[in-house]
């Protein structure tokens, strides 16, 4: 009967099942691919830069850790001793 099997053999079941099998693994490999595409972006990676001395001696003021007299006799000696190493901080000229 040619309308029962479709006129394949044993071997076309078998050409049949490994190309759905070959097409599943491709779409499979290609979800992969975009997922991790996804989680590393390409370039370099940017490391956040630590605060400086006077930002944080800034924050500590903010917060009221300090006076305003300490605030400004340590923020005179960050600026004359340069702790920062040359970096300079938000607000320098």
């Amino acid at each position: 009967m040619f309308w029962y099997d479709h006129g394949m053999g044993g071997w076309g079941w078998v050409a049949v099942s490994l190309s759905i099998l070959l097409v599943a693994l491709a779409v499979a490999a290609v979800v992969l691919l975009l997922r991790s595409v996804d989680r590393y972006p390409s370039g370099p990676a940017q490391t956040p830069a630590a605060p400086s001395a006077k930002d944080l001696l800034a924050e500590r003021f903010a917060r009221g850790e300090i006076d305003e007299a300490e605030y400004e006799r340590r923020l005179t000696a960050l600026r004359a001793h340069g702790p920062d190493q040359g970096r300079p901080g938000p607000g320098d000229s």
